[in-house]
């Protein structure tokens, strides 16, 4: 076979282990993710990916001086406003019912990974929280900036916030932006990063401590009220008008998303219907929650109750208009 100069010959690696025993960097090395401890030869041969979490659980912080006293916003920047003795009270507490429901599922290798905001009354929050775990069933934690608090500005001036309050409510509570600050549009924007992120590690599963692959992992997000409400919404790709309908957590509370029985994760899993209502859920929302508990991963919800209901053309099945 004749060569041209300067090229080699194309050679044919094999079988499929052959040619990954050839997948090497520019000095034939086999590719390696310290991270994880893997080998590219380890990864290409995995099988499954790593299980989903069991739940993906939203706390809100604890009672903090600003919740009690609205002009300590005056005084103190709002990252730095801390939780009041009773919230460190909540939060423990809170610790306590997720590790009670938690134990509900008897199973022996579970563990708890924590996003946290990084505010003054989140990360008081986590501490508090925390007291309900021993160190062998904390995965680990990550300061998250993207699911901070809404940005109403910098030292507030009290009577000037509840005008732009109030403003917000003739506005519409998604699209208003406070002066100087943000809209929930804007957190919007920056909890769409921080999902994307939270999925990437649910993909590879970089919670999961090195060699173990154990489906009793519960990721905790603390955070704040609007916050956590933004990141239901675009997780289950809510509609402003039903962000808008939806009420605030609780101080210390928590919603739970727990997976069902196709791999994706539901509210109705955990909470009942009349919770779900009181926060502001409606029939619409109830029926995708009830889609979800069986539904997989990458499944689109071909019934959507939204596109039946914002088209007014449809007919049902008697051909009359729905």
């Amino acid at each position: 076979m004749a060569i041209l100069p300067g090229f080699s010959p194309i050679q044919c690696l094999g079988t499929p282990n052959e040619a990954i025993d050839q997948i090497c960097n520019g000095n034939g090395h086999v590719l390696t993710f310290p991270e994880k401890g893997l080998s590219k030869r380890q990864v290409l041969r995995s099988s499954p990916p790593p299980p989903r979490p069991r739940r993906i659980i939203l706390v809100r912080h604890g009672q903090s001086e600003g919740n009690v006293d609205e002009s300590a916003y005056t005084r103190v920047a709002d990252p730095k406003i801390s939780l009041t003795d009773k919230g460190k009270a909540e939060a423990e507490e809170c610790g306590w019912r997720i590790r009670e429901m938690i134990e509900k599922d008897e199973a022996d290798d579970w563990k708890v990974y924590f996003y946290v905001s990084p505010y003054r009354r989140t990360l008081e929050t986590l501490r508090h929280l925390g007291r309900a775990f021993e160190r062998s069933r904390i995965a680990g934690m990550r300061e998250e900036p993207r699911i901070r608090e809404q940005d109403f500005g910098n030292f507030q001036d009290r009577e000037k916030m509840r005008l732009d309050k109030a403003l917000r409510l003739r506005y519409g509570r998604f699209f208003y932006r406070f002066p100087n600050g943000e809209s929930a549009a804007d957190v919007y924007d920056r909890i769409t990063g921080f999902r994307e992120t939270l999925r990437a590690d649910i993909d590879i599963g970089r919670f999961q401590p090195p060699g173990e692959q154990s489906p009793n992992m519960n990721l905790i997000i603390v955070s704040h009220g609007l916050a956590l409400r933004v990141f239901l919404m675009r997780w289950y790709k809510w509609t402003v008008e039903q962000f808008e309908r939806l009420n605030n957590m609780g101080n210390g509370n928590m919603l739970v998303m727990e997976k069902g029985y196709g791999g994706r994760y539901s509210l109705l899993m955990h909470h009942n219907e009349e919770e779900l209502r009181d926060f502001g859920l409606t029939d619409e929302m109830l029926i995708d929650q009830e889609w979800q508990k069986t539904a997989r991963p990458g499944e689109l919800n071909y019934d959507c109750p939204v596109v039946n209901s914002f088209f007014d053309h449809f007919e049902d099945d008697d051909g009359c208009p729905t």
